[in-house]
């Protein structure tokens, strides 16, 4: 590549992986063997807050699914959540006045899974998509994890009092299980797997219904000790744009104009403070579409077509040229030894 990528490390709380251990003994599993292998331990995963580096926790949600054989391993995480694992963020989604705010508010936490998840509301007339994905190369082809974040969502939403969560689909971009009985439980809705995003397409309507139960004053004096107990490992400017971009270049908005709109900044302030950090704007688009460039591909599904039009390309050959100063291979070189044992 004759571009440098800035790679960042990224962790998460140890949080994300509640339930990991339950599930992985009901399914037969010996956990050690497999913290092992990720490089983990279960004294790192005691304590919620301890941080975990992503990578080795993305690798052992792969290979406890691998050792036990189950495609939904991920999911069963999801579906042992409760909403008061969330702590004080529990309260504040609780009270606050819509399901919009409430999605509004997930979209900025760090809570989930820290900083390496991206989200995005995208309203169109009757219907609403709610995108998902993970941020990082590390991330790339993660099925587990994605099912286990968007199983958390939509329980999350579903535990809400008050709210009305009734989600027309869940989207998966990688293909359907051996057996999606589980996902049919859970989800109760719509599934369509190899789809174009990871995510849910909702009623507009449903989600500025009023919430009943919502208070003011107990959502303040909660966002206060949600603040209090916010991420210690704070983005810079280029990690938060980096994490906007991955929801955002799909959807063709990637450029600078509508990355400092959506932070509340003029562009040349935007601009000044990636200087300052040592990155250019067009540095960061470029990484993350090499990044999206490789998921997409690596998806069998997915026709070359496809993909240039995901990576906003309105020609083929543009997406081709791109991608040949990029990686001095053609997408369909990368495919076949891809392909190859």
């Amino acid at each position: 590549m004759n571009a440098t990528a800035v790679r960042v490390q990224r962790h998460i709380r140890a949080a994300a992986l509640a339930h990991y251990f339950e599930v992985a003994e009901a399914a037969g599993l010996n956990p050690q063997p497999l913290l092992r292998r990720a490089g983990l331990s279960r004294r790192m995963l005691v304590d919620p807050e301890q941080r975990v580096p992503l990578a080795a926790a993305l690798q052992l949600l792969e290979v406890s699914a691998e050792a036990s054989g189950l495609d939904d391993f991920g999911l069963q995480m999801a579906q042992a959540r409760r909403l008061s694992d969330l702590g004080a963020l529990s309260l504040l989604l609780t009270h606050l006045p819509s399901l919009r705010a409430v999605l509004q508010t997930l979209i900025h936490s760090r809570q989930l899974v820290g900083g390496t998840l991206a989200l995005a509301m995208v309203e169109s007339g009757k219907s609403t998509v709610i995108r998902e994905e993970l941020v990082g190369p590390a991330a790339a082809g993660s099925r587990q994890a994605t099912e286990l974040v968007l199983g958390i969502l939509f329980r999350l939403c579903a535990a809400l009092p008050g709210q009305r969560w009734n989600p027309q689909s869940v989207n998966f971009r990688h293909a359907a299980p051996a057996d999606a009985l589980r996902h049919r439980q859970l989800f109760n809705c719509r599934l369509k797997f190899g789809s174009d995003f990871n995510g849910f397409v909702c009623a507009t309507a449903d989600l500025g219904s009023p919430n009943p139960l919502a208070d003011p004053v107990l959502a303040a004096y909660a966002r206060r000790l949600v603040d209090v107990s916010g991420d210690a490992e704070e983005d810079t400017l280029a990690q938060t744009i980096r994490k906007v971009l991955y929801v955002q270049l799909p959807l063709g908005a990637a450029s600078i104009e509508e990355a400092a709109k959506g932070l509340g900044m003029h562009v040349r302030t935007l601009q000044r403070q990636l200087s300052a950090e040592g990155v250019a704007f067009s540095t960061l688009v470029d990484e993350v579409r090499r990044d999206l460039a490789l998921r997409y591909l690596a998806q069998p599904g997915y026709s070359l077509t496809r993909v240039s039009e995901e990576l906003g390309y309105g020609q083929l050959s543009s997406f081709i040229r791109w991608f040949l100063s990029q990686f001095e291979q053609t997408p369909s070189e990368w495919r076949r030894r891809m392909r190859q044992p």
